[in-house]
């Protein structure tokens, strides 16, 4: 049977210890699809702009499954130049495979027939499937017809940017998840002064929970502008 921990060490890709299900803002536009990736044998598209958590709900099924005893791979093509058409041979015998940032090997020949090829393996073996993009099945180049075709058989989510209010909440959400307690008034405050991403707004998080436990002091407005230099 094929060693997916072997394949993934050997891409030198790792999971986010911290893109777990338990750590997802869930909120009213996102809650469907939350509740069906997880759902077994449920293969499924995910699309979305950068940063609305694609990435991190692949990672974290990816946790969920490796945890349960499943054999699973996760795949970013953003790594594109660490991978070949290849590597898919034969993952069909795994349990979970999740392929993400689709839309980098769109347009590429034997990419396109490799991922055909993988497909149709998988609906045959009963493996899942799980694919990330930026942009809708129909909207992907593909020069492979039945491929694209293919690509749109599987239940379709759009995966939406918070908007402000909820990157603040989401914010608050995962310091609390930290044992930080963040007021409303701070968690804005770093909101306002950040890149307001909501990537950036962990990393700033990351950053003020090590000088909070060094220094042995809440987080608050004077200690966040000196840390930062704000």
């Amino acid at each position: 049977m094929i060693n997916s921990n072997s394949i993934q060490l050997t891409l030198g890709i790792s999971f986010d210890d911290d893109a777990k299900f338990e750590n997802f803002f869930v909120t009213d536009s996102n809650k469907l699809l939350i509740k069906e990736i997880g759902r077994p044998k449920s293969s499924l598209y995910i699309w979305g702009s950068p940063q609305s958590g694609k990435t991190h709900l692949l990672q974290a099924l990816c946790h969920q499954e490796s945890s349960d005893g499943k054999s699973v791979i996760y795949i970013p093509f953003r790594e594109y130049e660490k991978l070949t058409p290849e590597m898919l041979d034969g993952l069909e015998g795994l349990d979970l495979i999740c392929l993400d940032d689709l839309q980098l090997v769109c347009g590429e020949p034997e990419w396109e027939s490799a991922l055909f090829v993988l497909f149709n393996e998988v609906k045959e073996s009963g493996s899942k499937l799980v694919m990330s993009a930026n942009a809708s099945p129909q909207e992907l180049r593909l020069d492979l017809k039945d491929w694209h075709s293919r690509i749109q058989s599987v239940p379709v989510f759009r995966l939406l940017n918070l908007y402000e209010e909820e990157r603040v909440l989401a914010l608050q959400f995962r310091a609390r998840k930290r044992g930080i307690e963040l007021t409303s008034s701070v968690a804005e405050f770093i909101y306002q002064r950040s890149n307001r991403g909501i990537s950036q707004l962990i990393d700033v998080l990351n950053k003020l929970d090590q000088v909070s436990l060094v220094e042995k002091r809440k987080l608050t407005i004077p200690l966040i502008k000196t840390t930062m230099g704000w």
